[in-house]
């Protein structure tokens, strides 16, 4: 009976579809020790991860033309759906994403069910698509957290349609879209008197713009490392430069793909997007392309500090170890002539002279003294 216990047992801990459970027994080393490298290092494309519909939902529609500007707010997301031809541009912001809400939003204005998986998808790449003359963008809005000095994403799905711009938002309460706001306003500015890919456009350059910024306060903060790491370095050091090694690859992975994305409308082909559009896009794309050269910059900088925290722990090894090799070469006369005069034999000089103990303390501080002069003379310290 034990036996057939036990080996219930083991088929428990190796069971293949729970490894889990067998991997501790292997006393093998944890290779990702902290939930941020987790989170940086799980993005698993074959797996659909599962989002969790948000509890709240606001609705927010600006409603332009070259006269006018009406912004309406609604709990209810059937209520957009009268601006899908109004003959004005709309641009229906929702903050919070539910599948149904998706759904049927996307069902009233012919969004192709393709575009309706990527709105909900998580840790999804940046990306451009075109259907059913519907041009879809997928990118990260990227905020600085100063506590934490952490790079936060919010994943943002705009689609341009004729005469609106729909924009999906995970969080209400942030974005980079305030100075938009602020512009649609303004009756006599080019937003109000352009088309909806203008808007299109004036949203994708506000969030590579504030790329810049999340940039800056990396590198203030990379520069107080340089600092920290030249004064006073220790292990604490080293891990906030893994840490900040960590939010570059965050910032790297989504800034190059925005590239791509940019790249893409500038060679569509839609009826969707002004040629006197185009070349604003093009000033965008190259805003990408000069973050995308900062952050390698900022990569190269961080893997510096890491050269040079390793270059300070050598030096004051090597600091530590001159000092030791120092005291050793002093006391090394002392103890050469206290072995010499203390070996066991009847006829020692000195051994019986009345001044040989004060000759023999004599030459042992004399010669270190001569040593450190000459050590001196040399630079060795």
């Amino acid at each position: 009976m034990e036996r057939k216990e036990r080996n219930i047992d083991v088929k428990k801990i190796l069971d293949p579809l729970n490894p889990d459970k067998y991997l501790r027994y292997l006393g093998l080393p944890t290779l990702f020790r902290t939930k941020r490298t987790r989170e940086i290092l799980s993005v698993n494309p074959t797996i659909i991860p599962q989002r969790e519909d948000s509890q709240e939902v606001k609705v927010t529609v600006h409603e332009y033309n070259a006269d006018k500007l009406e912004v309406h707010e609604f709990e209810d997301i059937e209520e957009c759906h009268r601006f899908l031809h109004t003959g004005t541009i709309s641009w229906i912001n929702i903050d919070g994403i539910r599948k149904a809400d998706v759904e049927t939003v996307c069902n009233h204005f012919g969004i192709h069910p393709l575009i309706q998986e990527d709105i909900m998808s998580i840790n999804q790449r940046a990306k451009m698509d075109e259907i059913d003359n519907i041009l879809f963008c997928l990118l990260n809005m990227l905020y600085y957290n100063e506590r934490e000095s952490a790079v936060e994403q919010e994943q943002i799905s705009i689609v341009l349609g004729k005469n609106f711009v729909i924009s999906f938002q995970e969080d209400a309460s942030r974005d980079v879209f305030n100075l938009l706001r602020g512009k649609l306003k303004i009756a006599n500015s080019r937003i109000r008197q352009a088309t909806a890919d203008y808007l299109c456009y004036s949203m994708l350059d506000m969030i590579v713009d504030h790329y810049f910024i999340i940039m800056e306060k990396l590198g203030d903060h990379i520069e107080d490392l340089e600092e920290e790491v030249v004064r006073n370095s220790n292990k604490r050091t080293l891990a906030r430069i893994n840490n900040a090694r960590k939010e570059m690859i965050v910032l790297k992975r989504n800034i190059s793909p925005v590239r791509d994305l940019v790249n893409g409308i500038i060679r569509s082909e839609s009826d969707l997007l002004d040629d006197r559009t185009t070349r604003y896009f093009k000033d965008v794309y190259d805003h990408i392309i000069q973050a995308y050269e900062l952050s390698e910059n900022y990569r190269d900088m961080i893997m510096s500090l890491q050269d040079l925290y390793l270059n300070q722990v050598n030096l004051r090894l090597n600091e530590v170890m001159k000092v030791m090799a120092i005291v050793t070469c002093l006391l090394a006369p002392a103890t050469v002539i206290g072995g010499i005069f203390g070996m066991n034999f009847k006829n020692v000089p000195l051994l019986e002279d009345h001044w040989g103990f004060w000759i023999a303390m004599a030459f042992m501080l004399v010669i270190p003294i001569w040593m450190l002069r000459e050590f001196k003379k040399r630079g060795w310290f």
